[in-house]
């Protein structure tokens, strides 16, 4: 279970299907498996959390800081507005949380003035639903590969390409939209 959860505490996504995979040759059934990732985010909470409230505490202090503290508030906002339409919600949290990182997801909250305890859940139930959704492809996905690497692999070329294209689709909608400077 151990290396389960150290798979889950790479800080960037290739760390889920690495993890569920090794979690499914160990046996572990998937209750375990999701709460091993539960604890992986609650450990981030705890160790991400005094580096974010100082970083609050210097831009509140530090000129450049303070103007970098702005911008920052002024694109999660942007962001947040992108999934609700009227700011930074809850709901708007945990979809920016699940876009992003549970460590975006925090820092937005807190921008959008919630505290330790509800902008960790916001940000964590984001994270969760990411999981899931990795968790679940993997599993599918190592059924048609005899080697699980393959699947790891093709997930992992996945959680980097599918969110270039949609990118890609939403800004050429963008641009279909406005009118041609001639």
């Amino acid at each position: 279970m151990f290396s389960v959860l150290m798979l889950f505490l790479i800080p960037v996504g290739g760390g889920i299907p690495a993890g569920v995979l090794l979690a499914q040759s160990k046996g572990l059934a998937w209750p375990v498996t999701a709460g091993l990732y539960l604890l992986s985010d609650m450990m981030l909470a705890l160790a991400f959390e005094p580096v974010l409230q100082l970083l609050a505490w210097l831009g509140g202090r530090v000129p450049f800081l303070a103007r970098f503290s702005a911008r920052m508030r002024a694109a999660m906002a942007r962001s947040a507005a992108r999934f609700s339409g009227t700011g930074a919600g809850p709901i708007a949290l945990v979809m920016f949380s699940f876009g992003a990182d549970p460590m975006s997801g925090r820092a937005a909250a807190l921008a959008a003035g919630h505290g330790f305890l509800m902008g960790w859940v916001f940000a964590i139930a984001g994270d969760m639903l990411y999981y899931v959704v990795i968790a679940i492809t993997t599993l599918r996905l190592s059924r048609y590969f005899s080697d699980p690497d393959t699947a790891m692999w093709i997930v992992l070329g996945a959680m980097i390409v599918v969110p270039l294209i949609v990118r890609s689709f939403r800004r050429l909608q963008g641009m279909q939209g406005r009118p041609k400077i001639r």
